[in-house]
C-alpha cells in the first residue's frame, strides 16, 4: 500500500448524509485505521526471520506471512467498496476493523506457521474493508477545501506508515519478539473500535450488487499466479504443478474478463482500458512497485543477512527511504502552483523511482553501510513523494465524473495487485537466483548439511543464524562471506532487472501522458490527496 486510496469518490458530499457531529472522533478512527495497515506491509518483512527461528517454517510457508495479507488486501478492494456502499460504510468499517484486530491476536497467539499464514490473510481482509470504509466516510462526510485538507492527512499519515513500520516491527521484535508486532495492531485496532459509535452512517446513493462471480475469479486468479510464483524455486518453474497453477491463472483470468463484460453491475469497468491518459496514470503505480515497493518488505532481510544488521537497525535504515514521503508532496504541490505541469512532475517522478533502483543495484555490496545506501534510498523516496497522491487526483480529472469511482477503484486494484505480484515474484527469483549462487557453499562447508535450497530459503527469510549455528565457530565468518556475496549478486541481478522493466514503463508512460490536461483535481469538490 503505497498511496491514498479512495474508493467510490463523490464530488460532492451525498444528499442527506449528515455531517458529523463529531468530526474529530471520526477523522481520529480513520487516520489510526490507516496508519496501522502499511505498517503490517513493510514491518512483517523485518519480523520474518525471527517468525522462521522461532516456528521452524519452510521459506515457502513462511513468505506466506507476507502475501497471504497483500493477496487479500488486493483483492478485495474492490468488493468491500461495494458493500460499503450497499449496506453503509462505517459498518464496513466497524466489521473490517474487528476483523483485523481478532486476526492480528490469533497471529501474535499463533503456535504454528498454517494458522499464522491464514490468520495474515484474513486481517488482509479486513484491512480491504477498512481502507475502502474508512475513505468513503472521509469522503461522504467533508466536502470542498475541507475534504482536500482530510485527504492530504490521508496522505502524510499513509506516509508516516510506511516510515515506521519497519523500525517499529524490528525494534519491538528485537526487544520483545515477533508477537508483539501483531499484538501492538490487535490493541492500536480496538481503539479505533471505541470510535466506531460516534461515527456517522452513509451509503452510496446507487448503491451497486456486489459482483460475486467477478470477485471469485480475479481472487482465483491472483491466488494461483501468486502460489505458483512463490513455489517456483521449490518445485521447479518447468513443474506440472508450476505450470498448471500459472495456466489456470491466466484461464480465470480470461474467464474474469468475459464475466465482466457481461454483468450489470461489474467489479472492473473494461471500458476504462481505452482511455490513454487513464492507462497511463494507472501504469504509474507499477513502476512504483517495481522500484519503491518491492524493497519495503525485501531490503530489511538482506541488511541483517548481508550487513549483519539487527532488525531494528534494518528498519532504521529504511527510514531513509520512507522519510522522504512525508515532505516531497509539498515539494510537488509547489511545483505545480508555480507553474511546473503536473505531467513534468509525474515524469520527474519516474525519472527518480527508475534512478534510485538503478543506482541501488550499482552500489549494493556486503561492506555498504547506511551512508552509501543513502543516495539511492533517499531518491527513491522522493520519487514516489512526488507523485503521492498526485496521481489519485489526476485519474479523476480524465475520466467522466459519473465514472470517478470506477476509476479509482481499478486504480487502487491495480496498485494493489501489482504490489503483491511484484514481491511474490522478487522473492521467488531471489531464493532461485541465491541458490544457484550458493550451490557450492554446501560441499565447502559439509558441516552446514543442508542443501542449496535450504540455504537460499533462509538468507532470503533473513536468517542468517540458523545456518551458522550449525557451522563450528571457525567456519562462520567465512560461511557468512559467501553467503553474503552470493545474496547480494542475485540481489542485483533482481534490481537491474526491476530498473529496466521501470525504464520501458516509463518511456511509455511519458508518451501516453497528455499535458496540461492532467490537473491534481478539477475542483475543490473533487476528492483531491494533495
Amino acid at each position: 500500500m503505497t498511496g491514498p486510496a479512495t474508493e467510490r469518490p463523490a464530488r460532492a458530499r451525498p444528499h442527506g448524509t449528515p455531517r458529523p457531529s463529531r468530526p474529530a472522533v471520526l477523522l481520529f478512527a480513520v487516520l489510526l485505521a490507516l496508519l496501522i495497515l502499511p505498517t503490517s506491509v513493510t514491518g512483517s518483512g523485518v519480523a520474518l526471520a525471527h517468525i522462521g527461528r522461532d516456528t521452524g517454517a519452510p521459506p515457502d510457508a513462511l513468505q506466506w506471512v507476507l502475501h497471504g495479507y497483500n493477496l487479500a488486501f488486493a483483492s478485495l478492494l474492490l468488493a468491500c467498496g461495494s458493500l460499503a456502499d450497499r449496506f453503509g460504510r462505517r459498518r464496513v468499517f466497524a466489521a473490517g476493523g474487528m476483523l483485523f484486530a481478532a486476526a492480528s491476536l490469533v497471529s501474535a497467539l499463533a503456535d504454528g506457521i498454517v494458522l499464522l499464514d491464514v490468520a495474515r490473510g484474513a486481517a488482509g481482509a479486513g484491512a480491504a474493508a477498512l481502507l475502502t470504509g474508512g475513505s468513503s466516510l472521509l469522503a461522504a462526510a467533508f466536502d470542498g477545501a475541507v475534504r482536500t485538507r482530510v485527504f492530504a492527512a490521508v496522505g502524510i499519515v499513509t506516509g508516516g506508515g510506511l516510515a515506521l513500520g519497519a523500525m517499529a516491527a524490528g525494534a519491538l521484535a528485537d526487544a520483545l519478539g515477533w508477537r508483539s508486532f501483531f499484538g501492538l495492531h490487535a490493541a492500536l485496532m480496538l481503539l479505533v473500535l471505541c470510535a466506531v459509535p460516534a461515527l456517522p452512517e452513509s451509503r452510496g446513493e446507487a448503491a451497486a450488487r456486489v459482483d460475486r462471480a467477478g470477485t471469485a475469479l480475479f481472487v482465483g486468479s491472483l491466488f494461483l499466479l501468486m502460489l505458483g510464483t512463490v513455489e517456483g524455486p521449490q518445485w521447479g518453474w518447468g513443474s506440472a504443478g508450476v505450470l498448471g497453477l500459472l495456466a489456470g491463472a491466466v484461464l480465470l483470468m480470461g474467464v474474469f474478463v468475459l464475466v465482466e463484460r457481461r454483468v450489470r453491475h461489474p467489479m472492473l469497468d473494461l471500458g476504462l482500458l481505452r482511455n490513454q491518459a487513464f492507462m497511463a496514470l494507472c501504469l504509474i503505480p507499477v513502476v512504483v512497485s517495481f522500484s519503491f515497493v518491492v524493497l519495503l518488505p525485501l531490503l530489511p532481510e538482506y541488511l541483517v543477512v548481508a550487513h549483519g544488521s539487527s532488525s531494528r537497525a534494518a528498519g532504521a535504515t529504511m527510514l531513509l527511504m520512507t522519510l522522504p514521503i512525508l515532505v516531497t508532496p509539498l515539494l510537488a504541490g509547489r511545483l505545480i502552483r508555480w507553474g511546473t505541469s503536473p505531467r513534468a512532475v509525474l515524469v520527474l517522478s519516474l525519472v527518480c523511482l527508475t534512478a534510485g533502483v538503478a543506482w541501488l543495484a550499482a552500489i549494493l555490496a556486503p561492506d555498504a553501510g547506511p551512508a552509501e545506501l543513502a543516495g539511492p534510498l533517499l531518491v527513491l523516496g522522493a520519487g514516489l513523494g512526488l507523485n503521492f497522491g498526485l496521481v489519485d487526483g489526476a485519474v479523476l480529472t480524465v475520466v467522466a465524473p459519473e465514472a470517478t469511482g470506477t476509476a479509482a477503484g481499478f486504480l487502487n486494484t491495480l496498485r494493489l495487485g501489482s504490489e503483491a505480484v511484484v514481491i511474490a515474484a522478487a522473492g521467488a527469483a531471489l531464493a532461485g537466483m541465491t541458490r544457484d549462487r550458493l550451490s557450492g557453499a554446501p560441499g565447502r562447508f559439509p558441516a552446514y548439511g543442508g542443501t542449496a535450497g535450504d540455504l537460499a530459503g533462509s538468507v532470503t527469510s533473513g536468517d542468517l543464524a540458523g545456518p551458522l549455528s550449525a557451522l563450528p565457530a571457525g567456519a562462520r565468518r567465512e560461511f557468512a562471506g559467501v553467503v553474503a556475496h552470493g545474496l547480494t549478486g542475485a540481489w542485483q541481478t533482481v534490481l537491474w532487472g526491476s530498473a529496466a522493466v521501470c525504464a520501458v514503463l516509463s518511456v511509455v508512460i511519458a508518451a501516453m501522458l497528455p499535458g496540461r490536461s492532467v490537473r491534481p483535481g478539477a475542483a475543490d469538490s473533487d476528492v483531491r490527496t494533495s
